[in-house]
């Protein structure tokens, strides 16, 4: 990959007032373009708000679609690559919550969470594909939120060829420093086990039923260590420059770079039974 200067936005979002959260998405785009970033990345369902009624259906829209066009707008005027997220209506009113990359040239691709929460479920479809995007000489893929915590998501992506992992939230109910210490457990393992980059982000302020959102952000390197994080108390764009160099390095560490000495073969052949157990 070539060296990538990351944003991760801490952002309030009302659900189902667009206008307004383009407006404030637009604010921090601009001061991502001028600290030098080149990528931004914003929270779960950042456009439309993140709701968990029915009537969230009424919120949602097509991608490409307003939302979209507006995106790559602000893409194309601050030539920078930005990862956005809505309620996608598709075909056949179905529901997803969705993230999208938008470059300078364009709409990039399409994301769909795989893993939806328990009470996501029945508002919202789940996904079946776990795409890997380019940007420049970087490959990147993206999760969404409760999708962090399933190990073999993030292992594909990276035998896909993902450089960088996205994970934007829309997690309620813990504290910034509660949430970040979670994020730790299992985060850093995610980059560690896979050699990647992996840049997490978080709304702030409260769901439409009242749960609140505590924000956060967090980019982490190869190794799992902290590059860059959230200092709390407001909207805010969390900087670092995901070096190239720094993923070549270890993943040239045969001691280091586990994703190469996976036995998949063995994994394939083993069976459903404990080592102690009879036929």
């Amino acid at each position: 990959m070539e060296d990538l200067k990351v944003a991760a936005a801490v952002m309030r979002s009302v659900v189902g007032r667009k206008a307004e959260n383009l407006a404030r998405m637009e604010v921090l785009v601009q001061e991502a373009a001028r600290r030098g970033s080149q990528a931004i990345c914003f929270p779960e369902m950042n456009l439309s708000g993140y709701g968990l009624r029915q009537e969230m259906g009424s919120f949602a829209e097509p991608i490409p679609g307003p939302s979209t066009e507006a995106v790559l707008k602000m893409a194309r005027k601050f030539s920078l690559l930005i990862l956005a997220g809505l309620a996608e209506k598709a075909e056949g009113d179905r529901y997803f919550i969705s993230h999208f990359a938008a470059g300078p040239g364009g709409l990039i691709g399409i994301y769909r969470k795989i893993h939806l929460g328990p009470p996501e479920e029945g508002i919202f479809q789940g996904g079946t594909e776990c795409p890997v995007f380019s940007f420049g000489r970087t490959q990147f893929g993206i999760e969404l939120c409760f999708d962090g915590h399933f190990p073999e998501l993030s292992t594909l992506l990276a035998l896909n060829g993902a450089e960088v992992i996205f994970i934007p939230h829309a997690s309620p109910r813990e504290s910034e420093g509660e949430k970040k210490a979670r994020w730790l457990r299992y985060l850093s393992a995610r980059a560690y086990d896979n050699s990647v980059f992996l840049v997490a982000c978080n709304l702030l302020g409260e769901t439409e039923s009242g749960l609140a959102l505590s924000g956060g952000a967090l980019v982490l390197d190869p190794k799992g260590e902290i590059l860059a994080e959230s200092q709390g108390g407001g909207e805010e764009i969390v900087l670092a420059e995901l070096k190239g160099d720094t993923l070549r390095r270890v993943r040239e560490n045969s001691r280091g770079y586990f994703l190469a000495r996976r036995r998949p073969d063995v994994y394939k052949n083993s069976t459903s039974h404990g080592a102690g157990s009879e036929e």
